[in-house]
């Protein structure tokens, strides 16, 4: 062999161990999901992880659909999603949220308006609040903006807040691929408005962050619960996935205080910060359904339960039960009666201390001093902790409740996965003098009103006056939001 031949051969030899020793550095992932998560976890983690020498992450930014169905079919080993799992091939696939981030409407930066109420946002979406003036700001058009695949992690965990379900059609007619888009087109138009995340645009001079209901999107506005409209951000994966074990590996460096640190500053906050907001979602979603008048979402979770609160099973359910019938054998049938009446109160003080209730009605104005009060009676051994029976039967007549007991649970029932909605019970008059019956239907029957003046909208009445939007559509039989100068309107009782 020449002298040339030999230095060729040596130098193969040694550009092959080269290549087989990056490959043995660490596997390449692809990843492939919606901006907001590309650009607040994934794109500097993934840096940071390539430059450990773990391997390198392939990036794929597009939107949440793309991503999902890419993890499902094998074509990509992760993705990305501001959203929950919502059934289908994603059941098959594991959603592990690693930050929270909150969902913010942006605008053009010399927009007057900002700051917007929840109801407002409702209105707007609903396309019953059409014009800037109507918030505050200047006779223009609010030309609303939203991407087009309702499916998409911010457009659905927005949607499902605002109106009880994802995929609620909105009137929204400027349809973008994904948030990246939409938010460059707010930043050409003066009269925009569209929903994307703070951690894709925390710093972004070009646009501006509305308030909601008074509180300023952050992270310490999140962390604390206090911003309502916040979200979780998950990385999403298939176990049978022959990347599975490096899969994992790269989310829990996600997790890691160094990947909790890169989270920090995009104003994310990391998962393991934020651990009281999914304890707080059940009351959020009540109070925002409250608000803007839209039925809660009973037993739909907008965030991942911690693993310390999670339900408990049959099988503990059993062997809690045993260890009680144990420790109560040989007490003597008195002893038996106190333990087992004392179950269901020995985790706290009142097996009602967290229920959180909040009843609205657009109902006549004559029931205005009627008050219900629900109580909940726990079923836990049969119901796994997650269900409950409400029974309501309560009214309160000049400051009187009078009321009679929650009807006894029935033993017999068999448990079952379906969400029952409780019917009201009726309500019993109590009995009441004649004479202060007729002072309080002479009182009720008087109503006050107002004369709409110009510049007035429907919603700066309502506030005006201390009454909700919907009760005073109610009241005036108005099917819209408009009104015009020199309308009188009913605004409640004398």
């Amino acid at each position: 062999m020449s002298f040339r031949l030999t230095r060729l051969f040596t130098a193969t030899l040694i550009g092959l161990s080269a290549s087989a020793t990056v490959l043995a550095a660490g596997s390449q992932l692809v990843w492939r999901g919606d901006v907001t998560t590309a650009r607040g976890v994934v794109t500097d983690v993934a840096k940071a992880w390539e430059k450990s020498g773990k391997g390198k992450i392939e990036l794929q930014p597009f939107n949440t659909a793309s991503g999902i169905d890419a993890v499902a079919k094998g074509t990509a080993d992760l993705a990305g999603s501001a959203r929950p799992g919502i059934g289908g091939a994603e059941q098959s696939l594991t959603f592990t949220p690693v930050a929270w981030d909150a969902l913010v409407m942006v605008t053009y930066p010399s927009n007057p308006v900002s700051n917007i109420t929840l109801m407002q946002l409702h209105e707007i979406y609903m396309g019953h609040i059409t014009n800037w003036k109507e918030l505050g700001g200047e006779d223009a058009p609010i030309n609303l903006y939203a991407v087009a695949s309702p499916n998409d992690g911010v457009e659905y965990s927005l949607r499902k807040l605002l109106f009880g379900r994802g995929n609620q059609p909105v009137a929204a007619p400027r349809l973008y691929v994904n948030a990246a888009k939409l938010e460059e087109g707010v930043t050409l138009d003066k009269r925009g408005l569209g929903a994307t995340t703070m951690g894709g645009v925390s710093g972004n001079k070009k646009l501006k962050l509305l308030s909601i209901d008074g509180v300023a999107p952050s992270a310490s506005t999140v962390t604390s619960g206090a911003y309502p409209l916040y979200t979780e951000l998950y990385l999403v994966s298939n176990d049978a996935s022959p990347k599975a074990a490096d899969v994992k590996e790269f989310i829990a460096f996600v997790t890691s205080s160094a990947g909790s640190s890169l989270l920090r500053a995009h104003s994310l906050v990391p998962y393991a910060d934020g651990m009281a907001l999914a304890s707080g979602d059940a009351a959020r979603r009540a109070k925002i359904a409250s608000t803007v008048g839209t039925r809660a979402n009973a037993g739909q979770a907008m965030t991942t339960a911690p693993a310390v609160a999670a339900a408990p099973t049959a099988a503990a359910v059993a062997k809690e039960t045993a260890l009680a019938q144990a420790q109560t054998k040989g007490k003597g049938a008195k002893a038996a009666k106190e333990t087992k009446g004392s179950v269901a109160t020995t985790a706290e003080p009142s097996q009602f201390a967290k229920v959180v209730a909040s009843v609205s009605t657009t109902a006549h104005q004559g029931f205005s001093g009627v008050r219900a009060e629900a109580f909940t009676v726990s079923d836990n051994a049969k119901r796994g902790g997650r269900f409950a029976k409400v029974t309501a039967d309560a009214v309160t007549v000049k400051g009187k409740p009078v009321a009679k007991p929650a009807a006894p649970v029935d033993s017999s029932e068999k448990p079952s996965g379906k969400i029952d909605t409780p019917k009201a019970a009726a309500a019993k008059p109590a009995k009441a003098e004649p004479k202060a019956v007729a002072k309080a239907e002479k009182k009720t029957a008087a109503s006050r009103t107002y004369k709409v003046a110009a510049g007035d909208t429907l919603y700066s009445i309502a506030k005006r006056n201390n009454v909700d939007v919907t009760q005073l559509r109610a009241m005036n039989g108005l099917k819209d939001n408009n009104v015009h100068p020199g309308q009188v309107l009913k605004v409640g009782a004398r």
